[in-house]
């Protein structure tokens, strides 16, 4: 029975691609920012090879592990346009973004606010790019005594509507979502629509982890070619928003990582045959985007205490991926993403040890070598690196 485990760390990327300049990324590399803080330390992901990775190991030679290692290694190029979640997720799973998804630094046009007002029944305040957390205390007191909908954006391709639980109930903000997911289609089609739910008394408000994604439905991907034939697809996280719930046979939301790794962990004690998709969120939503290099680093310190955990719970013919999905450095003056290669280390009892790929030139690789682990023919992009990994 083969199994299949992808994690990915939310925003750890390792280092600028090479076309950064063009995205204001330039400098960036996430991996190495948290690594500056005294709460870093990742003594069972460096046995794995994670310091061996080429731009890691190579520019900042204070995070080289031993010179042997346990897993199989990669760095992954970004083929796609963009340095956004979906692109990001899409392109692990075969699916490659030929045109960035819509951002609006200016705030969304009249069209598109005034139809959403219309059907919501509510007005619109706010319409800029703006933190998560400011957004709240800034509009959040004139949202609960108006009933108005604070909408706002991001370097990113979302469009965010924060509400009060007390004065929009979650249901209720979860529905005026689905209406501006059908609004924004086409030219205005951003990659997600996210609810921002938030509880508190001004000034001090504060977010929920009610968070709702409302993604694109996207093209064929992995997922979907895994499911037709039969297979499992587990989304653990936000899995099944960022694929519109295409593709996913299973799937649990959780709050935060410590519960995200508690859900995976459950699940490596599960028969079943495919692939199990896990989103570890937090090193993005809560570190990354607030610029808290330490809270960063205790992030990926704590993923690190666990990882024994997850091994142990692999069979003999379970394959897993530690991954991501772009870069979110938190020492840069920017709060959002950042255009980086990701890492890839590969584990299981069938992995070569010792094995450095080198750099991968797109993230779809690894979504073609999952299909032919389970002997499909790929509809998706990517070259498999199969006989590459496997004893």
């Amino acid at each position: 029975m083969k199994r299949v485990f992808i994690v990915v760390l939310d925003s750890v990327g390792v280092g600028e691609l090479p076309d950064a300049g063009l995205y204001g990324d330039v400098g960036s590399h996430t991996l190495y920012a948290a690594s500056t803080s005294t709460y870093f330390d990742m003594p069972n992901m460096k046995k794995l090879g994670l310091f061996q990775i080429d731009g890691v190991k190579d520019k900042y030679p204070q995070l080289e592990g031993n010179t042997s290692f346990e897993g199989t290694i990669a760095r992954m190029a970004e083929k796609s346009k963009g340095k956004d979640t979906t692109t990001g997720h899409w392109e692990i799973a075969g699916i490659i973004s030929e045109k960035p998804f819509p951002t609006y630094p200016n705030g969304f046009p009249e069209e598109v606010l005034k139809l959403f007002a219309e059907q919501t029944g509510r007005k619109v305040i706010c319409n800029l790019p703006y933190s998560g957390t400011d957004v709240i205390r800034d509009y959040g007191k004139e949202h609960v005594e108006t009933g108005a909908l604070i909408v706002y954006t991001s370097a990113d391709s979302v469009f965010q509507i924060a509400a009060h639980e007390e004065v929009v109930p979650l249901e209720e903000l979860y529905h005026y979502c689905e209406i501006a997911r059908n609004i924004l289609t086409g030219e205005h089609g951003v990659g997600r629509v996210i609810a921002r739910p938030f509880i508190g008394i001004y000034p001090n408000y504060k977010r929920t982890a009610n968070r709702h994604d409302f993604s694109l439905i996207p093209p064929t991907s992995m997922l979907d070619q895994l499911k037709e034939k039969g297979l499992d697809v587990l989304g653990v996280g936000k899995i099944y928003d960022i694929f519109a719930g295409k593709g996913i046979t299973d799937t649990v939301r959780t709050h935060d990582n410590a519960e995200g790794i508690e859900k995976l962990i459950e699940r490596t004690g599960r028969n079943f045959e495919g692939l199990c998709f896990v989103n570890l969120v937090d090193f993005d939503m809560v570190y990354g985007h607030r610029n808290d290099v330490d809270g960063y680093a205790k992030a990926l310190t704590y993923f690190d205490q666990q990882l024994p955990r997850i091994l142990e719970g692999l069979r003999e013919d379970d394959i897993l991926m530690v991954t991501a999905d772009h870069g979110c450095d938190p020492s840069t003056p920017s709060t959002d993403h950042s255009r980086e290669y990701i890492p890839l280390v590969i584990y299981g009892d069938k992995v070569k040890k010792g094995v450095n790929l080198g750099t991968r030139q797109s993230f779809s690789d690894i979504s073609a070598t999952i299909l032919d682990y389970f002997e499909l023919e790929k509809q998706v992009a990517g070259t498999s690196f199969l006989n590459n990994i496997i004893e």
